[in-house]
């Protein structure tokens, strides 16, 4: 399996999901948008990884790479590769499939549950209610003929599917001990008080079985977009 990850920030990376990557033989390509954005001819690629970052997808100015990795997810998705987004991934899929990318009326900066969206019984199916981690001010309208797969008190769109391999993600199912201190160090400016904003001591205070949680649940989602066994 040839995977290209396409990284937006040097403290956001792959997580869990690596551990999964490696059990499976794959080969792993980063495109890095903070040292270059070269990207791959999609010929040579099986599977393709967008991760998150604290930059926006309207960022256009700021960031000009940023066209060109939603044209990027756009030919992936269109040609019918296993597409995971999370957080700015997420994002990213929704904008480059026309959606429109905004503030949500919350930051969710934690520990929150999320609530189980889809009855499609060939969606990916979340449990009932599951406590995941957050990192995000931004929201999207979910892409024309997307599954709405799950949900939260602080912001509706919370995950979405596409055909049976694209699942945007905009929580955090991959975060480990390690890249969970690797965000607050960064971004700890941002753990200021608001109704769904965790201070860095509860942050710091979740026991070791929820990341091992959310990572059982990453692992799911990757095998069913890439259709490969548990």
């Amino acid at each position: 399996m040839q995977v290209q990850v396409l990284q937006h920030v040097p403290f956001e990376g792959l997580g869990s999901i690596a551990n999964w990557l490696s059990e499976r033989g794959a080969a792993v390509h980063y495109t890095r948008f903070y040292q270059s954005a070269v990207l791959p001819d999609l010929g040579s690629v099986d599977f393709v990884v967008a991760l998150g970052g604290p930059m926006s997808v309207n960022d256009e100015r700021e960031h000009p790479w940023l066209k060109q990795e939603k044209a990027f997810i756009k030919e992936a998705v269109g040609c019918g590769l296993p597409v995971l987004g999370v957080c700015l991934g997420a994002q990213m899929i929704a904008s480059a499939l026309g959606a429109r990318v905004f503030a949500n009326a919350n930051k969710e900066i934690g520990w929150f549950p999320v609530q189980a969206a889809s009855t499609d019984s060939d969606a990916f199916r979340f449990p009932p209610q599951t406590t995941v981690f957050h990192w995000h001010g931004e929201t999207f309208d979910l892409p024309s003929g997307a599954v709405h797969l799950a949900s939260s008190t602080g912001c509706k769109n919370q995950a979405f599917q596409i055909g049976r391999n694209v699942i945007g993600l905009q929580f955090h199912l991959e975060t480990t001990p390690e890249t969970a201190d690797q965000i607050i160090h960064h971004c700890r400016s941002e753990l200021v008080a608001g109704e769904y904003i965790q201070t860095e001591h509860a942050l710091r205070s979740v026991p070791d079985e929820a990341y091992r949680g959310i990572n059982r649940l990453m692992d799911g989602v990757l095998s069913y977009i890439t259709r490969t066994p548990d």
